[in-house]
């Protein structure tokens, strides 16, 4: 992962997130879902569709953790860091 700046806060858990099992089992609701579109910039569907899991490798390849689509706690920490900064969901 990527090396913060000092400024920026450390990383917890975030309060939504669920650990995924590596299988195709949504584990999120809706709105959660939602939420997640919203920091992706993806249409919000509320389903973990083609076009979101895309987007989620897209970012796990930028950040350099493994590109598995599914909502790791690094990715999860991720989009809510994205979320803190800028505000997002």
């Amino acid at each position: 992962m990527t090396d913060h700046l000092s400024h920026d806060i450390p990383d917890t858990v975030p309060s939504w997130y669920k650990q995924q099992p590596l299988s195709p089992h949504q584990v999120y609701d809706a709105d959660t879902i939602r939420d997640i579109q919203r920091t992706l910039s993806v249409p919000e569907t509320g389903v973990m569709d083609e076009n979101t899991v895309n987007h989620l490798k897209g970012l796990q390849y930028a950040l350099g953790i493994p590109a598995t689509g599914t909502v790791t706690l690094e990715t999860a920490q991720a989009i809510q860091r994205l979320r803190d900064r800028y505000g997002t969901a």
